[in-house]
């Protein structure tokens, strides 16, 4: 194992669950209170149109980490225990960012909300135990990750699969088995934002090897629901914001559960802001702040009422596109940037910023766009990447997202029927109207650049019911297609 020291730098990614771009301030859509973040993206690359391609919580983590599509990597839909037939779960021999980082030397520590593992029913009683009756079709969600392998590369471990619980959470940390989990009362943001903390200046070489370069993963729960979980403070700067102060986006229906809702999502995520900002301070008092890439991001996001629904498995734009917020002092020049970026680019591009881009494993899907995250010259997409394609869902669906359009195909498993949708994003900003029919030509040419993501990704989906006709792509077109990808990519 190699020891880098000064010669690659640190990274830390923090990754609030469920917070979409729009209640990021610096971005002055939603609302919401965020000064902190506000005034680290004034100092930071931010890309304006980063996908959580397929925007649940699993896949999305394991896109990041694997740099592949779910249909690759596996993870089709969020690990819990309704899908335990189909083994959707990271797999242990995947090789991860982590992996590299891990041969390439670093101290890794990974804190907070993991949720990539399978839940056993034997592990219960020791995890989060079951939502409803086991009888009645409950579910386990929490899941306990033991040490080794399927922790792929992390060496400071703190972290817990999947718990809701933001008052009461619990965390394994370290070698601890499933039966000495770390049961806390307090807010999760806070807690983990405390242990991010001491990790950053280990004291006594307690949290990490000092002479090593280090990756912290900082991945809280909150904003993700139950949206009231969220301390008293942060809910008194919302207090008295009418429902049309703070739902304000045209395309968000008033409907209930929204309402009730919207001041508790929005108070979460000035709560994160607060503690991202002890953390970027503590950075600071560390002399840290040069040697560091930040990263902030979300998995995905959530639509709140938008479309009239609540969630984030949609093509939306309240869904689909995350904050992504790079700093690095005095290497990457502050700006926006329009860039389309995948989920899956985000682990090659990272390697690559920090000099390892040699490392990244042949099988990635991802492409490695550091050099136009640095500012320089490149290839830039024509399009990203959306999908669907969990076992238990009632649809599939395949799409892309250029600067200018949306297009999604949806086919009902049921009856095999399938519809168009096409939004143009910048006449129709919230994406109210369809104008799949009027707009022949487009349908035309977003399908094939659709079918050139199919064929990249290896998915199936394209000859499930005939639809490789409805796509006009034989197996020569398949060929053109795909050489047309590798060298356009």
């Amino acid at each position: 194992m190699e020891v880098m020291r000064k010669k690659h730098p640190n990274l830390i990614i923090v990754m609030p669950d469920e917070l979409r771009q729009q209640t990021v301030g610096a971005t002055k859509t939603d609302p919401v209170i965020t000064p902190n973040i506000d005034a680290f993206a004034n100092e930071s690359l931010t890309l304006a149109n980063t996908l959580s391609n397929c925007p649940i919580c699993s896949p999305a983590r394991a896109m990041l980490f694997t740099g592949k599509y779910p249909v690759s990597n596996g993870v089709v839909d969020n690990c819990y225990s309704k899908v335990a037939d189909y083994g959707i779960e990271l797999k242990e021999d995947e090789v991860c960012f982590s992996d590299v980082l891990s041969v390439a030397g670093y101290s890794q520590g990974y804190i907070g909300k993991y949720h990539l593992d399978l839940p056993k029913e034997e592990d219960a009683k020791y995890t989060e135990g079951w939502r409803g009756d086991p009888a009645k079709g409950g579910t386990l969600w929490d899941a306990f990750t033991p040490p080794g392998k399927r922790r792929h590369g992390f060496d400071f471990w703190y972290s817990y699969g999947c718990c809701d619980d933001h008052f009461s959470p619990h965390y394994w940390k370290n070698n601890a088995s499933i039966e000495e989990r770390v049961n806390v009362e307090g807010w999760s943001v806070e807690h983990e934002t405390d242990v991010a903390i001491n990790y950053i200046k280990n004291i006594n070489d307690e949290y990490r090897d000092n002479d090593k370069p280090f990756f912290l993963m900082v991945a809280h729960n909150p904003p993700h629901m139950p949206f009231d979980l969220v301390p008293k403070k942060y809910k008194e700067l919302y207090k008295n914001k009418s429902t049309e102060e703070l739902l304000l986006r045209p395309d968000a229906d008033k409907i209930s559960i929204a309402v009730r809702s919207v001041a508790n999502y929005f108070a979460a995520i000035s709560g994160i802001d607060e503690n991202f900002g002890r953390l970027l301070q503590v950075l600071k008092e560390e002399g840290l702040e040069e040697d560091t890439i930040v990263v902030f991001m979300s998995d995905h996001g959530e639509l709140m009422g938008s479309h009239g629904r609540m969630g984030k498995n949609s093509w939306q734009d309240e869904a689909l596109l995350i904050p992504f917020i790079l700093r690095w002092k005095n290497r990457v020049k502050a700006r926006q940037d329009n860039l389309l970026f995948n989920m899956p680019d985000i682990m090659p591009s990272l390697l690559g910023l920090m000099g390892l881009g040699g490392r990244v494993p042949k099988d990635v899907e991802g492409v490695d766009r550091s050099e136009l995250l640095m500012g320089g010259e490149g290839r830039r997409p024509k399009s990203a990447y959306y999908l669907t394609a969990q076992p238990l869902f009632p649809e599939e669906r395949r799409g892309i997202k250029t600067l200018h359009h949306t297009f999604v195909v949806i086919r009902d498993k049921k009856t095999g029927g399938v519809r168009v949708v096409l939004h143009d994003n910048i006449a129709d900003s919230y994406q109210l109207k369809n104008i799949v029919d009027d707009e022949p030509l487009l349908v035309k040419k977003y399908k094939q650049e659709l079918v050139k993501w199919l064929v990249q990704t290896n998915d199936p989906w394209i000859a499930d019911n005939g639809l490789e006709a409805e796509f006009s792509c034989n197996l020569w077109d398949r060929v053109m297609i795909f050489f047309s990808t590798v060298i356009g990519r």
